[in-house]
């Protein structure tokens, strides 16, 4: 697997924008009355990796034309550095099209995490291949990864189409193509045969393909350790064997990655890894992080194992970074980490919380 080294974008991402309201204060939604809101996806959460420690990162995504969450997200998006492109649709009043709402719960202690997914008359469900200029994108720019998330797979007939057109598109110009599972219940309701055809055939032209413990059991079908039981550490060799499965019914893939978490409770997680790179595995057993918000964590993961590809570095060492900018991001109120610098990841995979001054 190699990296182009002729690109103007590192990582393209195609997203749909939207907002997150949480709570102050790790309250519940229900019991709260001050909340603060920030702009999501969880595509640009994995590129903020990148483009927080200087990569240069492009979003496709589509807005709702004169909304002031449209303005909101933009302004977000340049903060973090990222440049956008995307199609301006008329919002057709009060009841037409917006961006998403998630109005999240972090959970404490105990009480776990609760999201509550507003998604009604979502204006990225409209993405359509034919809103971007492909040929100039990864051919004239050049781009080294498209990074594709099976939530804009799953969000509507039109996405899942958007989405192996992309990869099509980009694997034409030698762009490598990332595909993380992020299976959804809500999303595959009623829709398991639609989503099981256009998942696979993403997967069949991807080159990296990443998941947590159930993504591969559910978005591809393909059996894995069964919920429960004993720790994760023991059911490490049964991770290895679905994905030795997932490699063979997807040979086109140089890599697989698969999160491990166990939750002791909310804000105190066994966080480890597993990577098959060719025929190499790389393991990083659970080790205990400390959780300030759990969301984005895998998100994180991807993204710093995506920056560690970009950078060239061993595999090794690739996963090792994807672990630390996954724990990093559970860290941040925000759901996408903001890393200061590579030092300040390293130290996270080292466990030396000392102060730098």
């Amino acid at each position: 697997m190699t990296i182009r080294d002729n690109y103007s974008w590192a990582i393209v991402v195609p997203t749909s924008m939207g907002v997150r309201i949480s709570p102050a204060n790790s309250q519940p939604v229900e019991a709260s009355d001050t909340f603060y809101m920030q702009a999501t996806s969880a595509e640009t959460n994995v590129a903020s990796i990148s483009s927080f420690l200087g990569l240069p990162v492009k979003v496709l995504t589509t807005f709702v034309k004169g909304s002031p969450i449209a303005e909101f997200i933009k302004r977000n998006l340049r903060l973090r550095g990222m440049v956008y492109e995307g199609k301006e649709i008329e919002q057709g009043g009060p009841w037409g099209f917006r961006h998403q709402f998630n109005i999240a719960d972090t959970g404490y202690g105990l009480r776990g995490p609760r999201v509550h997914n507003d998604r009604a008359g979502e204006v990225a469900r409209t993405l359509n291949i034919d809103d971007f200029d492909t040929e100039r994108i990864f051919g004239k720019e050049g781009v080294a990864i498209l990074h594709l998330s099976g939530l804009i797979a799953a969000l509507s007939p039109e996405t899942g189409r958007f989405c192996l057109d992309l990869a099509k598109a980009a694997k034409k110009y030698g762009t490598l193509v990332s595909f993380d599972l992020n299976y959804r219940a809500t999303f595959w309701k009623d829709r398991e045969i639609e989503l099981t055809s256009i998942f696979s055939k993403i997967a069949s032209v991807a080159d990296i393909i990443v998941g947590n413990e159930e993504d591969f059991q559910l978005a591809l079908k393909i059996k894995g350790p069964k919920e429960g039981g004993e720790n994760l550490s023991d059911k490490i060799d049964s991770f290895k064997a679905m994905v030795l499965t997932a490699k063979k019914r997807y040979p086109n893939a140089c890599v697989f990655a698969n999160t491990l978490r166990q939750v002791v409770n909310v804000n105190e997680h066994l966080w480890g890894a597993i990577m098959l790179s060719g025929d190499n595995w790389y393991v990083i057993e659970p080790r205990e992080i400390r959780v300030l918000d759990r969301i984005g964590g895998g998100d994180g993961f991807v993204g710093g194992l995506l920056y560690g590809m970009l950078k060239g570095w061993e595999s090794e060492k690739q996963l090792q970074f994807g672990w630390a900018t996954g724990a990093l991001a559970t860290t941040f109120l925000t759901d996408y980490a903001q890393p200061a610098d590579e030092k300040q990841v390293w130290s996270i995979w080292s466990g030396n919380a000392r102060v730098k001054r």
